[in-house]
């Protein structure tokens, strides 16, 4: 993001110049003003600008010739036309060319102050976009998993190694990180890719049901056997079992996993004839395995057939730079799912996002944005689209810079009663409780114009 914006404002009239230059100098903008327009242009090619506040009628050249000439060189900056000699046709050609917005005299303060944000704003997003469009080029050869932080780089090297050889792997992790993701990507990446993925839970489960699922059983084995069952182990043949929370296995089960891994063979309940196994078992834990073979609740020498290579993915808070990248690919997922023509995340709301520690992982990031697109009224999500929790903290985090202005709530209101109605003023204005009149004044004043007014 850019440290500070660099906007320019021309004017002939000098008291309006300095006005709107000393506004926007305390906003925090850099801000070079000009009474001409052909001097303008000439510092516009030497150091360009990011928004241009410029009067329609110039001594020397008309505001929209500027705004088509800036257009033509610098498409990125924003133009905002100021004029006292307000018209439709003007407005409708500034709008074609391109202008951001079209402003009329006497300005208000306010009205120049939120322009300026709006258009900092869309600078900033746009610029966002472009930043992560270059990360998803690097952001990880795998699908499925997204990164571009050195540690997640790292991640992407060891799983396209660990992926060509026939070892087991061992994943460490805290829940949410996506240890299921990675495995599955080590899976797709190795010769056994046209073979079966296995996905088997060791938590929560007694030693019986697990011999059974992960053994199987032979008819009359016991009481509700009634056919021969293979086990997963057995239906994985040439692929990949995945035994999650393998820090939740019983201790007895333990030793007849580590027969499986030693022998490479199965013996399914109540049978006789050991099964040959052609399988890569990969385990993942959000346990201290070490701590828990410390404690004698696992076995050191599975500890070891497991962790032949060990990869210990990173928590989020450890990765914050590819909170932007995450939320971008999440965003577009949940566009698909729930129909949403969502586009970026306004920049107070990213701030948000990325001053969070995210207990929950990359897991928890994307239940977040899945209900913010759900949520979300227009293109771009905004604090009000977070959580509650979130929308409390950006009150803490970003101070009043947060809180929207009793114009600002106005203005948001009238657009989206308009918005619900199908832009039907007569029932918006009752809906409002407002004379027609005064709701024409208010969209006069907030510079709202309906949908068959627009041109782009």
């Amino acid at each position: 993001m850019k440290a500070r914006i660099r906007m320019a404002v021309i004017d002939d009239e000098e008291t309006a110049r300095n006005m709107m230059s000393r506004l926007l100098d305390s906003e925090g903008f850099e801000v070079e003003s000009f009474a001409a327009g052909v001097p303008f242009l000439e510092r516009m090619e030497e150091a360009p600008f990011d928004i241009v506040f410029s009067d329609l009628m110039l001594p020397d050249i008309s505001g929209l010739d500027i705004l088509q000439q800036i257009k033509q060189v610098h498409e990125e900056a924003e133009v905002i036309i100021v004029t006292g000699h307000a018209s439709i046709d003007s407005a409708i050609e500034a709008t074609q060319k391109g202008a951001f917005h079209y402003l009329t005299k006497p300005c208000k303060r306010h009205d120049i102050a939120l322009l300026a944000r709006r258009a900092k704003e869309k600078i900033e997003i746009k610029e966002e976009n472009r930043r992560l469009r270059r990360a998803m080029d690097t952001a990880g050869p795998i699908p499925g998993i997204v990164g571009a932080s050195k540690a997640m780089q790292e991640i992407f090297s060891l799983i396209k190694k660990v992926a060509t050889v026939n070892c087991n792997v061992l994943l460490e992790a805290d829940t949410g990180t996506g240890k299921q993701v990675v495995a599955r990507a080590i899976h797709e990446l190795s010769p056994r890719k046209d073979h079966p993925f296995v996905y088997f839970n060791c938590g929560g489960f007694t030693e019986e049901l697990i011999a059974s699922e992960l053994f199987g059983h032979e008819k009359g084995a016991f009481t509700g056997a009634t056919s021969t069952k293979q086990g997963l182990f057995e239906t994985a043949a040439g692929g990949t079992v995945l035994l999650d929370e393998i820090g939740e296995m019983p201790f007895s089960m333990q030793v007849k996993l580590l027969h499986v891994l030693q022998e490479r063979e199965v013996l399914r309940v109540g049978g006789t004839r050991p099964v040959e196994l052609d399988i890569r078992i990969i385990a993942a834990t959000n346990r201290n395995l070490k701590e828990a073979i410390a404690g004698g609740r696992f076995r050191e020498d599975l500890y070891y057939r497991l962790n032949v290579v060990g990869i210990q993915l990173p928590r989020l808070k450890e990765r914050p730079e590819d909170i932007p990248l995450l939320a971008s690919y999440f965003i577009k997922k949940f566009n698909v799912a729930f129909g949403k023509k969502v586009k970026s995340i306004a920049p107070q709301a990213m701030d948000v996002l990325m001053a969070y520690d995210f207990p929950g992982n990359v897991r928890e990031l994307e239940n977040i944005i899945q209900r913010s697109v759900a949520l979300a009224e227009d293109d771009v999500l905004k604090i009000r689209d977070l959580p509650d929790d979130f929308q409390r903290s950006a009150e803490l985090l970003l101070g009043t810079a947060s809180l929207p202005s009793l114009e600002e709530v106005e203005k948001e209101h009238i657009e989206k009663v308009l918005r619900r109605t199908g832009y039907n003023r007569k029932l918006a204005s009752t809906i409002l409780k407002i004379p027609r009149t005064t709701l024409w004044r208010r969209m006069k004043k907030y510079n709202i114009v309906l949908p068959e007014e627009q041109t782009s």
